[in-house]
């Protein structure tokens, strides 16, 4: 598994190569860092949508807790980044497991998508764009970005009940 960790990180890498491949891709990763485009866009939503402003601000909860839970994790796993490809940007950190782009990005995508047609249809792809970005820019193996999207997927998931589902407040 390692090694094909580490051919799918050094292809994608090579994507990086092209200057306008690299700027979105460190582009996605600024505006991921600790969750920020996630949370700014539960705020957003719950500013606009005032009929399921509560179900808007407790999904914004998911995805904070989504990015605590991974920066948990990555402190006791402390899986270092790939040291084989160049990396693109800086990192808050030195650990790699579980990616917290991917966790706070596909907790996003879960919660936010019941929560009508910019949910549903716009935050799914742009999330999904996150998390290939960690390897593009070379911070990341494919296993540290599907288990950050695993846990992000399963906080939102068990957060559902509590979030409303979509419910109007």
């Amino acid at each position: 598994m390692d090694d094909m960790d580490h051919r799918i990180v050094s292809a994608l890498r090579a994507c990086g190569a092209d200057h306008r491949v690299a700027a979105a891709a460190r582009s996605l990763s600024l505006a991921g860092e600790h969750g920020a485009l996630w949370l700014a866009a539960g705020l957003v939503g719950a500013a606009a949508d005032g009929a399921r402003r509560g179900s808007w601000l407790r999904g914004t909860a998911l995805v904070a807790g989504a990015h605590l839970t991974s920066m948990a994790v990555k402190r006791v796993v402390r899986r270092a980044r790939p040291a084989h490809v160049e990396p693109l940007v800086r990192t808050a950190g030195r650990h790699s497991f579980p990616s917290s782009h991917a966790a706070s990005a596909t907790a996003a995508a879960v919660a936010f998508g019941t929560l009508g047609t910019l949910g549903a249809y716009g935050i799914p792809p742009l999330a999904a764009a996150m998390c290939l970005s960690r390897l593009v820019v070379g911070v990341h193996y494919p296993t540290d970005v599907a288990a950050g999207a695993a846990l992000g997927a399963l906080t939102a998931r068990l957060g559902a009940r509590w979030m409303g589902g979509g419910a109007r407040d």
